[in-house]
């Protein structure tokens, strides 16, 4: 019998794998798995994920592809049928142009980031984020080697064109990352801020990358493409959300043109191609608005309850919520130690929320991110559980 040599030094890692932070929202989601299955009734508040699967057309499409019994790779840029389908969705929903040649579709919006990063952007070149944000912003940007600069949103809610002028005034940046509708906030941009912004960004060189997965989730107004603005600005989108198709890892970027035969040459390389059963369901999607629209006003009334309710438990709002499905708190008034506060309130009430310091790592231990992408009935059912459990301590 073989033995295998194995030494008592432990394997040398690289140092690029200890500049990654836990994702504490998955930790959060894994620990109220356990309580699950330990028995108890949780309301996972904590993660962005759709509590309705994926539309009926789109489940159909993938059945009756996954009877053929044969999945091949695709074209590392997608399907033509799904590109000329998001080239459409930009016309009807945006009155924006946009060539199906411009769009790659990628293994959800994580690959697009990636490709975006790796396409635009050289070690050593400084990117900058919105804070509060998307952790896994910083995280992949910090493994790639870049230098990240987060620009605080808290005085308006959004990003804008001074702020952004003022940090590239201190030190020049290759790029700017930003989301709207936000997460964790749910804010939303006003067009004209949105549109000063790409204007500044391209008078001083910043390359813009517009992160868009909350689209077709915003409650105050219509949803502004930056790709309206300029088509040199890289866009990024996902099935995940509005469409409820986490899971099924598809996703799209509308790119300049100079940008698309790069990110095809690195596409090819890191995914060869997106899951062509995904690619094939997800042409559905866009056929799909009326039974979308059915989700989108159950969160729409989700909201209205928290709104109300989160206010009057003494964990106001930390921005106003336009649009995606999260509510940004202050949790100051009963805690500075939000990773604590979120598991004992996991571990009294049952309910679950992602800890503030995934999204802000300056502020984020007074604050709690709350989604209300569940049920409405079990929205309801989490702040009466956290108006007991916060009036019993009071």
């Amino acid at each position: 019998m073989r033995t295998v040599a194995s030494s008592s030094d432990p394997l040398h890692l690289s140092r690029r794998a200890g500049l990654v932070e836990p994702f504490h929202a998955m930790d959060v989601f894994a620990a109220a798995g356990r309580a699950r299955q330990a028995g108890v009734d949780v309301i996972s508040l904590a993660v962005g994920q759709p509590a309705d699967p994926a539309p009926r057309g789109v489940r159909e499409a993938a059945i009756s592809k996954a009877t053929e019994g044969r999945l091949s790779y695709t074209n590392a840029l997608g399907l033509d049928e799904l590109r000329q389908a998001i080239a459409q969705h930009y016309r009807d929903s945006y009155g924006v142009v946009v060539s199906p040649a411009r769009i790659a579709v990628t293994s959800g919006s994580s690959a697009g980031f990636n490709l975006a990063f790796l396409s635009l952007f050289d070690h050593g070149d400084r990117v900058a984020i919105t804070r509060p944000g998307y952790p896994a912003y910083r995280n992949i940007l910090s493994v790639l080697g870049l230098e990240v600069e987060e620009i605080s949103t808290a005085e308006t809610g959004y990003l804008t064109a001074d702020s952004l002028r003022e940090v590239h005034g201190r030190k020049s940046l290759k790029g700017l990352l930003f989301a709207s509708p936000a997460n964790p906030t749910g804010a939303s941009m006003p067009e004209e801020a949105l549109r000063e912004l790409v204007d500044v960004a391209a008078e001083l060189g910043i390359a813009l990358i517009s992160d868009e997965i909350y689209h077709r989730l915003n409650y105050t107004g219509p949803d502004i493409t930056a790709a309206a603005f300029s088509d040199d600005v890289v866009i990024i989108n996902s099935f995940s959300k509005y469409y409820c198709m986490t899971g099924w890892r598809i996703g799209w970027m509308v790119l300049p043109e100079n940008l698309v035969r790069p990110v095809e040459r690195v596409a090819q390389s890191l995914y060869i191609s997106a899951p062509e059963i995904s690619q094939i369901a997800a042409c559905q999607a866009f056929q799909c608005t009326e039974e979308l629209d059915a989700i989108r006003l159950r969160y729409q009334q989700s909201r209205e309850l928290m709104m109300d309710a989160l206010p009057r438990l003494g964990l106001p709002l930390l921005a106003p919520m336009d649009g995606a499905f999260y509510a940004y708190c202050d949790i100051s008034a009963y805690s500075e130690d939000s990773q604590a506060f979120a598991r004992t309130m996991l571990e009294q009430t049952g309910v679950a929320a992602s800890t503030g310091i995934d999204f802000d790592p300056i502020e984020g231990h007074k604050s709690l991110r709350f989604s209300y992408c569940e049920k409405p009935e079990r929205v309801a059912e989490a702040m009466e559980r956290l108006k007991e459990w916060l009036n019993a301590g009071s």
